[in-house]
């Protein structure tokens, strides 16, 4: 079930990148370089977990942050600069349906624009790739601003950025803090799960046909 607020008039649409438009999953990248199950279990659970990178998503350096924790954990050296090269082996491609959603929405001229979590240069390297954004209006990156979802700075500044109202935008994000931070601050929100469940909310508020 999709969580929405009642249908008040939308002026934009606000999505998230990862899980919401892209498929994203460290796992895959070190089940490539750690053959034995029990060790990647460990590894992720330990060393490269989602915790430690959202900080390099919140701006913490890269060389400082792979420097640090090679300190902390002797013995993963490569696997530490796998995560800083070798990100791209992440992302094994687009959520299904969501791209589509995207594209419908541009031709009916919905002013389209993101907030996403993502590590300055691992966006720079992913978006210089993906044509689908050229599609939206602006971008906030959380490793430029340096400052991450949930956190309300950053709502307010693609507030400011994207020049409407909270309550004029619809904000589409899987991770349900993200979701809560919205709307605490005024803002529409769909708690993403799948691409059909969207579809069907943008319908409803006449944002699709």
């Amino acid at each position: 079930m999709s969580v929405v607020d009642a249908c008040s008039p939308v002026e934009a649409v606000v999505f998230d990148v990862g899980r919401v438009l892209v498929q994203w999953d460290m796992r895959r990248l070190f089940a490539r370089l750690i053959d034995e199950p029990a060790r990647l279990d460990w590894f992720m659970a330990n060393v490269v977990t989602e915790a430690w990178h959202f900080e390099h998503d919140a701006g913490r350096d890269l060389g400082e942050m792979v420097a640090t924790r090679k300190a902390e954990f002797p013995g993963h050296d490569d696997l530490l600069d796998a995560y800083a090269t070798r990100f791209g082996e992440t992302i094994p491609g687009n959520v299904p349906g969501s791209h589509e959603i995207v594209r419908e929405l541009a031709a009916r001229s919905v002013p389209l624009f993101a907030i996403t979590n993502f590590a300055s240069q691992f966006w720079r390297d992913y978006r210089a790739g993906e044509a689908l954004f050229d599609l939206f209006g602006d971008i906030v990156v959380s490793g430029d601003e340096k400052i991450a979802k949930p956190d309300a700075r950053i709502f307010d500044l693609a507030a400011r950025r994207f020049g409407h109202a909270p309550a004029a935008m619809l904000f589409i994000d899987d991770n349900a803090a993200n979701i809560d931070a919205a709307r605490t601050l005024g803002w529409q929100v769909h708690h993403f799960h799948e691409a059909g469940a969207l579809r069907a909310d943008l319908a409803r508020r006449g944002l699709l046909g």
